[in-house]
C-alpha cells in the first residue's frame, strides 16, 4: 500500500467528510421534526428540507471520491502483488515445485489474490466508516443525552466477546475451504493436461469422481463455515436491533416525562440505529478480514519462500571459450533430500572443449540428474562443478543458464505460435536466423507445408503438433 499512500490519504479524507455528513444527519432530522411537529413552521421545514438535499448531494461527492480512489488502488495493489508473487515463483527451484502442484500455486493467484482484493477495495473502506458512524454516533449520543448513550454502549462488551469466539474458529475454517479448492483445481488442472491419457485408459469416471471428492470435501467445510457465521450473524443482529428497543424503550420514557422532544427521540433513534447497523455490519467485516487473513498468509508464505538455488554473493563472470580447462565434476555427491538416498556418489568426470559424451546406465542411475547440475537446477550437495576452472556456484545463473542449450527428453511447448516458440531461447532473433535454425533441426520442412506456416499456433503444450514435431521445435 505504501506507494499508493497519496491516493489512500485523500480517499480516507472523503470517508472522514462523508461519515461527519452522514453523521450529521440525525440532528438535521430533529430540526425538521421539531419544525413540523412543535413549531408548525413551513418556512422553517422547507429550508431544513433543501439543507438536507445539500447535505446528501455533498455526501455523493466524497463517496465518489473515496469509492473510485480504493477500488482503483485495489486494482494496483492487487496486479501488483500477482506480479510480484508470479516473478518470485519463477525464482524457485525445481525442487520446490516437486512438492507443490501448479494448481495449487494457480489458484493462489487467482482465488487468494481476488479475496484480497475484495478486502482491500471494499472491505476496508467499509470498516472505517462504521467505525467512524459508530464512534461518532455514540459521541453526539452522549453529548445530547448521557442516559441513552449509556443505554445504547451496554451492547458492545457482548458484541466483543462474541466476535473473538467466532472470528477464530471461521478463519481456520476459511483457510481449510481455499486449501480443499487449491487441490480440487490441482486435480482439474491434471486431468486437463493429460486428457489423452485419461481418456485412452477411459478414466473419465474416476477423474469424475476424485474432482468431486475433494469438491465435496470443501462443500463440507464451506457449510460448517457458513453455520459458524450463521449463528454469529444471528447473535449480533439480536444484540444490535435489541439494543435498539432499549433506547426506543428509554426515550418514550424521556418524552413521556418532558425531558427531551419528539424530534429529540427521532434523532436519538437514527443515532442507536447507526450505532446497531454498524456493528452487524462491522461483524460482516471482521468475518471478510479472517478470510482475507487467510489468503494474505498463504500469499505470503510464498512470497517469503527463498530459492535454494542463490546467486553468488561474490560472483566471477563466465569464463571466455579460449580458456583451457573443460567442464570438470569432482567428488560430486547428490541426494534430492536429507532423507532420501544418494543419486550420486563420488563422481569424477571432466568433459573436455569439443568432446560429445554420453551417459549411459538403467533407469534411476542418475543421468538426467547429472544433466540437471550442470544448468544450476540443483546443486550438488558435495563436492564441486567447475567449467574452465570457475566454481558454477560462483557464475551468474543468468550467464550460466544463457549458455547451457537443453532439449529436454519430454519436450512440453508453450501455447503461442511455432515461430515464437523457436524463438523463445533468443526473443531478438531474425526471421532468418529462426528459418535457419528450423532448418537445422528439419522442422522447415514440415513447418512450410502448415496452413499458417511459423504462425502456426501449436496448442497447449504443443498438442496440435505430433510427438516428433514438437521434438524438432524444441531442438
Amino acid at each position: 500500500l505504501k506507494p499508493h499512500r497519496n491516493a489512500l490519504i485523500v480517499a480516507a479524507v472523503a470517508l472522514v467528510l462523508s461519515a461527519a455528513v452522514g453523521l450529521a444527519f440525525p440532528l438535521i432530522v430533529r430540526h425538521l421534526m421539531d419544525a413540523a411537529f412543535e413549531s408548525r413552521d413551513a418556512a422553517a421545514l422547507n429550508s431544513i428540507a433543501l439543507l438536507l438535499l445539500l447535505v446528501f448531494a455533498a455526501q455523493a461527492v466524497f463517496n465518489f471520491v473515496q469509492v473510485f480512489l480504493l477500488s482503483a488502488t485495489a486494482e494496483r495493489v492487487i496486479a501488483g502483488l500477482r506480479t510480484e508473487l508470479f516473478a518470485h515463483l519463477l525464482t524457485l527451484s525445481p525442487g520446490f515445485y516437486a512438492e507443490r502442484s501448479s494448481g495449487e500455486l494457480t489458484s493462489r493467484l487467482a482465488s487468494d489474490c481476488s479475496t484480497l482484493q475484495t478486502t482491500l477495495s471494499h472491505q476496508m473502506a467499509e470498516f472505517l466508516r462504521q467505525i467512524l458512524y459508530r464512534v461518532g454516533a455514540l459521541t453526539l449520543l452522549a453529548i445530547l443525552h448521557t442516559d441513552l448513550m449509556v443505554t445504547t454502549i451496554t451492547v458492545a462488551p457482548i458484541e466483543v466477546l462474541s466476535a473473538y469466539a467466532f472470528g477464530s474458529v471461521r478463519r481456520a475454517k476459511s483457510t481449510r475451504v481455499q486449501d480443499e479448492l487449491a487441490e480440487s483445481n490441482a486435480a482439474a488442472e491434471e486431468a486437463f493436461t493429460q486428457i489423452p491419457i485419461v481418456q485412452s485408459f477411459t478414466r473419465e469416471g474416476w477423474e469424475e469422481e476424485r474432482y468431486a471428492s475433494r469438491i465435496g470435501r470443501a462443500l463440507k467445510t464451506a457449510i460448517q463455515r457458513a453455520l459458524v457465521r450463521g449463528i454469529f450473524f444471528g447473535l449480533i443482529t439480536f444484540i444490535a436491533f435489541g439494543g435498539i428497543v432499549v433506547v426506543l424503550w428509554k426515550g418514550g420514557l424521556l418524552v413521556l416525562e418532558g425531558q427531551i422532544t419528539a424530534g429529540d427521540l427521532v434523532s436519538f433513534l437514527l443515532y442507536a440505529v447507526s450505532v446497531a447497523a454498524a456493528i452487524t455490519a462491522l461483524a460482516s467485516l471482521y468475518s471478510g478480514y479472517q478470510e482475507a487473513m487467510g489468503a494474505a498468509q498463504r500469499v505470503f508464505d510464498l512470497l517469503r519462500t527463498e530459492p535454494v538455488i542463490k546467486e553468488p554473493r561474490h560472483s566471477e563472470a563466465l569464463p571466455p571459450s579460449s580458456d583451457p580447462g573443460g567442464l570438470v565434476f569432482s567428488d560430486v555427491w547428490f541426494r534430492y533430500g536429507p532423507r532420501e538416498p544418494w543419486v550420486l556418489q563420488r563422481l569424477d568426470l571432466e568433459i573436455r572443449p569439443g568432446e560429445i559424451v554420453a551417459l549411459v546406465g538403467p533407469s534411476g542411475a542418475g543421468k538426467s540428474t547429472l544433466a540437471a547440475l550442470v544448468p544450476r537446477f540443483w546443486d550438488p550437495t558435495q563436492g564441486v562443478i567447475s567449467l574452465r576452472g570457475t566454481d558454477l556456484r560462483r557464475i551468474p545463473l543468468i550467464e550460466l543458464r544463457t549458455a547451457v542449450g537443453i532439449v529436454p527428453q519430454e519436450p512440453l511447448l508453450f501455447a503461442d505460435t511455432i515461430y515464437e516458440n523457436i524463438a523463445y531461447g533468443r526473443p531478438e532473433a531474425s526471421a532468418d536466423e529462426i528459418m535457419r535454425a528450423a532448418r537445422f533441426a528439419h522442422a522447415h520442412e514440415f513447418i512450410e507445408g502448415l496452413a499458417a506456416g511459423y504462425e502456426t499456433p501449436v496448442g497447449e503444450r504443443g498438442i496440435r503438433l505430433s510427438g516428433g514435431q514438437r521434438q524438432r521445435i524444441a531442438i
